[in-house]
């Protein structure tokens, strides 16, 4: 497999091209985020691994213009920042992983290969439908019989997961750990109000209710029979 490493430090730099060369990858450098720019949306590359800090154009930059290109090879920003906001501006950005320095090569090619291992994002649908439902993910838009709904990130998260097993009954713990990343039960009901709250924008004005509660199980949202 091909790797880009965009690193402008030169002894992590070489640390990392030497540690994947010998785990199996194909290696290119890049010591400035203009360079990296250029490697990353002129090569076809099956992963990538970009600095957050880097001079002439930082890591997000980089991700946000080759996700605009159009390149969907799976990436992983390296940061000294630990800070949620900065971990999140990344993945918003376009990056699929993150890992703080200062790390482990055992954890880095860990992640990487897992990120290998996930099926590429051309192979993934962009539109999710369910009767007059649509949703654009790579536009982040949702609509019904073609009004424009709004929602925010996690009342979108939440009603993309119920679209992606339309027909199907999801759980309220399978939402804690899916929409919300707990493993554990919160003992609140943050689940029913942005269920409530979704209910409303989606099926509220229409004729045809589509998120359903299954009574002692959790919820469905269906195409009506």
């Amino acid at each position: 497999m091909k790797i880009l490493v965009i690193e402008d430090d030169a002894a992590t730099r070489n640390y990392l091209a030497k540690g994947l060369s010998e785990a199996g990858y194909v290696v290119d450098t890049a010591a400035n985020g203009r360079d990296g720019l250029f490697l990353a949306a002129g090569e076809p590359y099956d992963l990538m691994v970009v600095d957050r800090m880097l001079p002439g154009l930082d890591g997000a930059g980089i991700v946000r213009t080759v996700r605009a290109a159009g390149v969907r090879a799976p990436i992983l920003l390296l940061t000294t920042m630990g800070g949620i906001d900065d971990r999140v501006e990344g993945l918003n950005a376009g990056a699929d992983d993150y890992l703080v320095k200062p790390f482990a090569l055992a954890e880095l090619l860990a992640r990487l290969n897992a990120l290998a291992r996930r099926p590429a994002l051309g192979s993934e649908p962009t539109r999710l439908k369910v009767a007059d439902l649509e949703m654009d993910l790579i536009r982040r838009a949702v609509t019904r019989a073609g009004q424009r709904i709004e929602l925010q990130p996690r009342e979108f998260r939440l009603l993309e997961h119920l679209m992606r097993h339309a027909g199907e009954v999801v759980t309220r713990s399978m939402l804690l750990e899916k929409v919300w990343d707990f493993h554990f039960d919160p003992q609140t009901n943050i689940v029913e109000t942005h269920v409530s709250r979704l209910r409303g924008k989606v099926d509220r004005g229409f004729e045809a209710e589509l998120i359903h509660t299954v009574r002692g199980a959790g919820y469905c949202l269906r195409a009506p029979d």
